[in-house]
């Protein structure tokens, strides 16, 4: 029964996020520094998630082949290939190293 309340719970924190989203003023979305924090906002989220599951294993930081397969896929990135190349440089190189028992 503790599930559904969380899932009940949930749902409703959901939908108040949204409603307050949807009750802001108009003339306060349009100010340059909510319009720059809107862009700038997911970008740095992405890059926290991105960080926390690849240095991250539990409380600990650990530094193994996803390390590795990160770093390929920034080479790849600042070589500019294409997305699919970057996704699979970073695949290769991580089960790579892992096969290795890196």
């Amino acid at each position: 029964m503790n599930v559904w309340i969380a899932i009940g719970v949930t749902a409703i924190g959901c939908y108040a996020v949204k409603l307050t989203g949807l009750l802001v003023p108009a003339g306060v979305l349009e100010r340059p520094l909510v319009r720059r924090l809107a862009a700038l906002l997911p970008v740095a989220l992405l890059a926290a998630l991105t960080a926390q599951q690849t240095f991250a294993d539990g409380q600990a930081l650990v530094l193994d082949a996803r390390a590795a397969g990160l770093a390929a896929a920034a080479v790849a990135l600042v070589l500019r290939a294409p997305f699919l190349l970057v996704v699979a440089a970073a695949v290769a190189v991580t089960a790579g190293v892992r096969a290795v028992g890196g």
